[in-house]
């Protein structure tokens, strides 16, 4: 693929640079430098920034939309249960999770743990258990956490309690999606022999 042997040509070459190159050897600094941590990192950033992104479209529409000047896109409620009111930005929160979570799978599959295959069967349990830990991320931080800090932040009367409270989650489900990704999803299969080995020691 182009595009991926881009990006490690492009990789290497600023690793390549003296000045660069000098930080590979400062220790504990080596391991977050290494291609594998850097590519999460870099591809984390453009998930969270292309979830932002949407969130924000998404939410100007809806002020755009609205006729009651009294109501703006982070008071809106869409519909209650009991005395929960589910508010238009649960549902934008949604659609744009959805939209990173697309990107995130592809971008984490070709160029950050480097899974070859793209055969049916392989592509849809790794799809399938991607967007499942992306679920269990998503109600645990992105509906259940973001809404508890959007609701105490807007009580303390913050200033964009909103983005403040969705800037944090993301943090969370940076970190909770790597080691997801990394020891479940994408995880490498050790070689048969070392196994083989193993089993006769």
């Amino acid at each position: 693929m182009k595009l991926k042997t881009f990006y490690e040509n492009l990789y290497n070459k600023i690793f390549s640079v003296k000045f660069f190159r000098a930080f590979l050897k400062i220790p504990g600094l080596e391991k977050l430098l290494q291609y594998e941590t850097m590519s999460y990192l870099l591809f984390g950033v453009l998930t969270t920034l292309l979830n932002l992104l949407v969130f924000w479209a998404e939410n100007r529409v809806a002020d755009a939309m609205i006729k009651d000047p009294a109501v703006t896109y982070e008071t809106l409620i869409l519909f209650n249960v009991g005395s929960f009111g589910f508010k238009w930005i649960y549902l934008a929160n949604a659609i744009a999770w959805v939209v990173a979570v697309l990107f995130s799978f592809f971008t984490n599959k070709v160029f950050v743990f480097e899974s070859p295959s793209f055969a049916a069967n392989v592509v849809w349990r790794e799809l399938g258990t991607f967007i499942g830990s992306r679920i269990i991320s998503f109600l645990l931080f992105e509906e259940l956490v973001f809404g508890l800090l959007e609701a105490m932040f807007s009580r303390m009367a913050l200033p964009g309690a909103v983005w403040i409270a969705k800037i944090l989650v993301a943090v969370l489900v940076v970190v909770f999606n790597y080691v997801a990704s990394k020891l479940v999803i994408f995880r490498k299969k050790k070689p048969a022999a070392a196994e083989e080995s193993r089993e006769t020691e």
